[in-house]
């Protein structure tokens, strides 16, 4: 009997210290799903959609029912600068980032067959959201991404939730140093102006643009030159380039015109700025605090590409804007 009750007792303590690890295992897993579910990161997923008889390659990522950012990238990248930002977003918020024709993997049409102009580029990013069905959105204006952004956003007001402006200019205070031998390929328009131009898109002009201003460039991933490379090699993309800073010029007379939609329409703003940028210095972030009342603003202390050392920090500014102002 006494056997038989010693091995009843071990029984049940085995039984219960079952239950007890069971327990235990079941309650572990719950709290991981739960902290998964409000960490999980969104795939990206890489399509191409035809615009206006051209192929533009985009990323994209989170659930279409939540409100979309579109993430317009600047010169001379593509997509790819985004491509950390659009994960950090997309836990709560739809990102789309698609490349221009004749960057990143977009079709590069040849320059007798498309106008290599911000007023045509902006058509191709109107077109964009069109296929796409996207009607309502946030935009990230960055470089390139400004001109090409606030076209799109001063003729179609009422679809501006908000923007994001990260060394975008709107204002002649923002065009200084840099700007003297572009400014002088717009007032004279000749093959020995737009030759001294073409050491940005180098390879060491590429890595200044990268690494200029930033507090280690030991952080920056030679990398993002590398792919950059890829679409500046291709034949007839130097001219493209070229075309581009050509056209430029017609950015600024549509200055007063931006900023008049800025007064106008007052849509939520927030500036992440790389402050020690040469391209477009931080002279040409103060003046939105004119125009703008509703404004957030940083400057941060990094270069041109501020997303490569300050792209946490960019996130977060951005998650915590997007849910102070009810976009969500």
């Amino acid at each position: 009997m006494k056997t038989q009750t010693i091995k009843s007792i071990l029984g049940m303590v085995f039984i219960l210290t079952m239950v007890l690890v069971g327990s235990s295992f079941a309650t572990s897993d719950v709290s991981l799903d739960s902290t998964e579910l409000k960490v999980r990161e969104q795939p990206t997923y890489h399509n191409t959609v035809k615009v206006n008889g051209i192929d533009v390659f985009y990323r994209e990522a989170g659930d279409v029912s939540k409100p979309t950012i579109l993430l317009l990238h600047g010169y001379p990248t593509s997509s790819h600068m985004f491509r950390n930002l659009i994960t950090d977003l997309s836990v709560q918020y739809h990102v789309l980032a698609p490349d221009y024709p004749g960057f990143g993997r977009s079709e590069q049409p040849l320059m007798k067959d498309f106008e290599y102009t911000f007023d045509n580029m902006a058509k191709i990013v109107e077109g964009f959201l069109k296929a796409l069905k996207v009607e309502k959105y946030s935009i990230y204006l960055m470089d390139y991404g400004a001109p090409i952004g606030f076209r799109i956003a001063a003729k179609y007001p009422e679809r501006i939730e908000s923007l994001i402006i990260q060394n975008g200019n709107a204002y002649k205070e923002g065009l200084k140093d840099f700007w003297i031998p572009i400014k002088k390929y717009w007032d004279d328009y000749t093959v020995a102006n737009g030759k001294s131009l073409e050491g940005f898109h180098s390879p060491d002009g590429l890595k200044w643009q990268y690494t200029h201003g930033v507090q280690d460039s030991t952080k920056i991933s030679p990398d993002n030159w590398s792919i950059d490379l890829q679409h500046l090699n291709r034949e007839e993309n130097n001219e493209i380039q070229l075309a581009m800073f050509y056209d430029y010029r017609t950015n600024v007379p549509l200055y007063p015109e931006w900023q008049q939609y800025f007064r106008e329409y007052q849509p939520p703003t927030l500036i992440v700025w790389g402050k020690n940028d040469y391209i477009f210095p931080a002279d040409g972030a103060y003046p939105y605090k004119r125009d703008l009342k509703n404004l957030e603003f940083h400057l941060l202390d990094t270069g041109h590409f501020a997303l490569e050392e300050k792209g946490d920090e960019i996130a977060d500014y951005i998650l915590n804007f997007l849910n102070k102002n009810n976009i969500n």
